[in-house]
């Protein structure tokens, strides 16, 4: 067995690329300047800023002022959805939302950083509609047509799930959505890297970026925001990112988020990923059940229902895995996963769960060392 535990959890976070790391480290020694001097120091700095800008616009199809450098997914998300929702100017903030004047659609299986901003203006006052999801975790389209009232404000609805990795029908949705005038995010977090995304092509408006997840460093981010969109900055201060974002940048992570960015659009990934994740499954038979979509879903994600098991116990049986048994954010009891609850998983069977998420460096060799692990721990 390897010296180190095999790591089938990218979902959770990615390492980062040795490039990403290399891009960096002249921005935290020589090239330290505040990217908003006018002097050598700051201009430098300022334009590794806006290469960076550039080559994150790139990877979605979008043009460079419509990239806003966050502290994360988690930031960029809220932004989105408190950003958009508290943007009219009503006068008095206690009237923002009088009369469930702003209503909200999302859906079911949202990751936190979704969902408990949404609650959170819920208790503002806003209205929420929760759109349910079927067995393989996707929002039917029907549904949202249907639930889009005239004060609609926003949907949010996930690119894909973090969990059984099922990809949604954004371009349907977004489509519905715009026919009614109405805004469109997705939290694209576990999406960029490993499938083809384009704003236009999918016809969003706002989009979450996650650097952690596309082999950049945690604590940077990254939200698209369409051309005319307007929103209340979630950090107020000075005039950083034409006014949308307060503080001074973080210019090596952005850097990094950029060089990262750059190779996710030069790598084509989908097939190799692809090939080990079905091999995996393969491996593993008929002593697992899938959770997800059979072929609408990422590439690197196998999330399994062991027969009998409990999906903790499972792993902790087996030091030389490192996996997981549900969202890696909100990971503890050993409960079954609202998204298996959404899903209509029955608990008997949804408490098996394991998440096996592969990655850019994981090899054919660790595929079939896991598999044996997890065949040995069942039997």
């Amino acid at each position: 067995m390897s010296h180190r535990p095999i790591y089938l959890d990218y979902n959770a976070t990615t390492p980062i690329d040795p490039a990403v790391v290399d891009a960096m480290l002249p921005y935290f020694h020589g090239e330290f300047g505040n990217p908003s001097s006018t002097h050598v120091y700051g201009k430098t700095a300022h334009v590794a800023i806006e290469v960076a800008r550039a080559q994150i616009a790139n990877l979605i199809g979008a043009a460079p002022d419509e990239i806003v450098f966050t502290g994360g997914g988690s930031e960029a998300s809220n932004h989105a959805i408190k950003g958009v929702c508290l943007s009219r100017p009503r006068g008095l903030f206690a009237k923002l939302f009088a009369s469930g004047g702003t209503h909200i659609i999302t859906s079911a299986v949202e990751h936190p950083a979704t969902s408990v901003p949404i609650e959170f203006l819920r208790k503002l006052g806003a209205t929420v509609t929760v759109l349910p999801v079927d067995s393989m975790c996707r929002v039917d389209p029907e549904t949202l047509r249907k639930a889009i009232r005239p004060n609609t404000r926003l949907v949010s609805i996930m690119h894909s799930n973090n969990e059984v990795g099922t990809l949604m029908p954004i371009r349907e949705l977004a489509k519905i959505a715009r026919a009614a005038g109405v805004l469109f995010h997705t939290d694209c977090a576990q999406s960029l890297g490993k499938v083809p995304v384009n704003v236009d092509e999918l016809g969003i408006d706002l989009l979450t970026i996650a650097g952690h997840k596309l082999y950049a460093p945690k604590g940077i981010g990254a939200l698209y925001v369409r051309r005319g969109v307007v929103l209340e900055p979630l950090i107020h201060g000075a005039g950083h990112e034409t006014g949308r974002r307060a503080g001074t940048e973080n210019v090596p992570y952005i850097v990094g988020l950029g060089i990262a960015a750059e190779i996710a659009a030069q790598l084509k990934p989908e097939a190799k990923l692809k090939h080990l994740r079905d091999r995996l499954h393969s491996a593993l038979g008929d002593r697992v059940v899938l959770n997800g979509h059979p072929t609408e879903r990422l590439p690197n994600t196998l999330n399994v229902n062991f027969h009998g098991q409990i999906g903790a116990e499972l792993l902790a049986k087996l030091p030389g895995l490192a996996a997981s048994t549900g969202s890696a954010c909100h990971e503890g009891q050993v409960t079954q996963s609202a998204v298996l609850c959404a899903m209509g998983v029955s608990p008997s069977l949804g408490r098996g769960a394991v998440r096996l998420t592969i990655g850019r460096w994981t090899t054919e060799a660790e595929i079939d060392e896991a598999a044996e692990m997890l065949v040995h721990a069942v039997s």
